[in-house]
């Protein structure tokens, strides 16, 4: 045929053979080059980052469901899990968040120490990781890392548990056991570990936390093992026993939880971690992983502690749903049915120096009960009492209706509204709304080792803002007894009318476990005592006349427009300082038996104590009409609560 001859090659056949010449030698090529580039990324160390684990379509819908968030504030942050890591870039800066710098600087015996402490029982882990959040808050208070105004709602630290990494990152070998006191805990979150400590629940979860244990060994050898030729097989039992375990704590808080084969999978894992350990692996690829899931561990631990925290905050700080409806439906009532008016019968009284003025700032109806019904029990002379409280528009007509329902041995009560005041007498003086007395919580170091193990946490209570109108509001009294709407009076403190207190302003117990001087950074260097001790409110006795004098009023708005605060958070941090300074030199000092302070906060008080002193403050966060009240102490303000009323029944209110 045409184009065959003896010997002869077509030309289809030659292009044929001519393409499949390239091709060889383009093979060629590629394999030389990629020889040079595997010995060359395992000199530069990059093998290092490439992550390790299981591909996440391996895992089951439940499994692949577990996730670690790192921040509050900023929404569900996710910390890269085994599954997701093969998802991920090779870069090793994918892996900062849980893997810090200089972490192979830590020792090994610190690693152990470590591992150690967070598989160790809750009570442990809720006393860790100081992570100087404190500062944070402070500088919302202007406080300068001292003091921490316990006033406003605050949502959890803004700062995230990345920040606690990077303080890792900065200092490796940071002493962990410092950090481990109650101390220091309470110097973070407050009284929230006061409340935790006392209401801890043994928890049954000894074998869940040797599945945790387990767990974390495991997937610290899965990577290794997965990468050695011949122990496919183990590498397969490896993962399966992972996915059990994971399975099993997904479903298990504590052992009773736990499926009836636990016992055989715990031994299944003991076998097959026994298998791995006799394995020849990397050494550094395991440590690296239990690094890596220690981090992890910590984090959660901490942003656990840190919401528990905020949910308690926000329980002690928010009105309750049924306290929120005994208002509306005493508000409601006030409109309904014309209420008797009280003040028409006895208003030549409001006036009159003759009688003894109690004046009581509250936004609490249940509380204001509790204090007046307190009070006026204990007194040998009710008829001579004439109790004035102010509170704002949103309380004013349910506190009207509820004392015009009852009576308490026939005193004079006189409800203010602050907010028609405010518009009508004061609009010139830049008020906010109503304030309430404030409290603070203190931290400080002793002087001979400022370590957080020295820290001294304290609870200071002092007058709101609204307290330096009171010689404006009553101008035709020349004095007053102040009381806090959280204090229960068991004996009769009439005698404080008609005490001497010698040319000063105000009568107060002192609180000398905080001194000026502690508070030189947020008072400034000049302009008082540095040894004279701090006061409460709670039970005071003020001279009018001598306020008037003194232009105390007007020291007060000097110090605020000093401050100058930007924000309502500051506004109601100033407190501490202006009430300080204001009243410095002009207090007369109170037996400190006559009242028992920090109630609200302390359960050291012993019976004996609260049963023999004139009356009880609780201040603090654990408020009495709560149910987050220390129950030792909530008995004695529950002695004196109104009982048989109709809207309280109906609105399950129960303190």
């Amino acid at each position: 045929m045409k184009g065959y001859g003896s010997g002869g090659v077509s030309a289809a056949a030659q292009h044929v053979a001519k393409r499949r010449w390239k091709g060889q030698v383009a093979a060629v090529f590629a394999l030389f080059v990629f020889s040079l580039l595997v010995p060359l990324a395992f000199l530069l160390g990059l093998h290092n980052s490439f992550p390790s684990g299981y591909m996440a379509d391996d895992r089951s819908q439940q499994e692949s469901s577990f996730e670690t968030y790192r921040n509050v504030d900023r929404g569900r942050e996710r910390f890269p899990s085994e599954g997701d890591q093969q998802k991920l870039p090779n870069h090793k800066d994918k892996f900062a968040p849980v893997l810090p710098k200089g972490v192979d600087s830590v020792p090994p015996e610190e690693l152990n120490k470590r591992i150690n402490k967070t598989v160790s029982p809750l009570s442990t882990l809720e006393s860790k990781n100081d992570r100087s959040q404190a500062t944070a808050k402070d500088n919302k208070s202007k406080t300068k890392g001292l003091v921490d105004s316990s006033g406003p709602l605050r949502k959890p630290p803004s700062s995230s548990t990345k920040t606690g990494v990077e303080d890792r990152k900065q200092n490796p070998d940071r002493g962990f056991s410092a950090y481990e006191t109650d101390i220091s805990c309470e110097h973070e979150f407050g009284s929230y570990c006061l409340w935790s400590r006392k209401h801890r629940e043994v928890m049954k979860d000894s074998i869940v936390k040797r599945l945790k244990d387990q767990l974390f060994v495991a997937r610290a050898y899965y990577p290794s093992i997965a990468k050695i030729q011949g122990k496919e097989t183990l590498a397969r039992e490896l993962k399966m026993n992972i996915q059990d375990h994971e399975r099993m704590l997904s479903e298990a808080v504590s052992d009773p939880d736990l499926p009836p084969l636990v016992g055989k999978k715990i031994k299944n894992m003991d076998n097959v971690i026994a298998k791995s350990k006799s394995c020849r692996v990397d050494c550094n690829n395991v440590d690296r992983k239990l690094r890596q899931i220690l981090d992890l561990t910590e984090d959660e631990a901490h942003f656990h502690m840190k919401q528990s925290a905020f949910l308690y905050q926000l329980g002690v700080q928010t009105m309750s749903k049924t306290f929120h409806c005994l208002l509306m439906r005493l508000t409601v009532e006030f409109f309904k049915s014309p209420s008797v008016n009280m003040q028409h019968s006895s208003a030549y009284k409001i006036d009159n120096s003759n009688y003894v003025h109690y004046v009581i700032f509250s936004r609490n109806v249940l509380a204001l009960s509790v204090t007046i019904n307190s009070t006026t029990i204990n007194s040998e002379e009710p008829n001579s009492m004439v109790f004035h409280v102010l509170t704002d528009k949103q309380n004013f007509y349910s506190m009207k209706h509820w004392f015009a329902r009852h009576s308490y041995r026939e005193v004079t009560i006189h409800i203010l509204n602050f907010d028609e005041l405010k518009s009508n007498h004061f609009s010139n003086m830049g008020l906010g709304e109503l304030s309430m007395p404030e409290e603070f919580r203190i931290s400080s170091h002793t002087t001979t080792q400022p370590s957080p193990l020295q820290m001294n946490t304290k609870y200071l209570s002092v007058f709101g803002h609204s307290h330096f109108l009171l010689p404006d509001v009553f101008k035709n009294l020349k004095k007053v007894i102040l009381l806090d709407d959280d204090v229960v009076v068991q004996k009769d403190i009439s005698f404080l009318w008609n005490l001497n207190m010698g040319g000063k302003v105000i009568a107060a117990t002192e609180f000398c476990e905080v001194k000026l001087g502690q508070l030189r950074s947020y008072l400034g260097a000049t302009g008082y005592d540095n040894n004279s001790c701090a006061w409460m409110s709670g039970i005071n006795k003020i001279d009018l006349e001598k306020w008037r004098e003194l232009d105390i009023t007007g020291v007060y708005q000097s110090l605020v427009r000093k401050l100058k605060q930007k924000n309502d958070a500051q506004w109601r941090a100033a407190a501490l300082p202006v009430n300080l300074l204001a009243f410095h030199g002009h207090i007369y000092t109170l037996d400190n038996t006559l009242i028992q302070q920090g109630l609200g906060h302390d359960y050291g008080v012993s019976e004996e104590t609260v049963q023999n002193v004139a009356a009880l403050h609780y201040n603090g966060n654990m408020k009495p009409w709560l149910d987050l009240a220390i129950p030792k102490y909530k008995k004695y303000w529950k002695s004196y609560l109104t009982r048989d009323e109709r809207y309280m029944e109906e609105c399950n209110v129960n303190p």
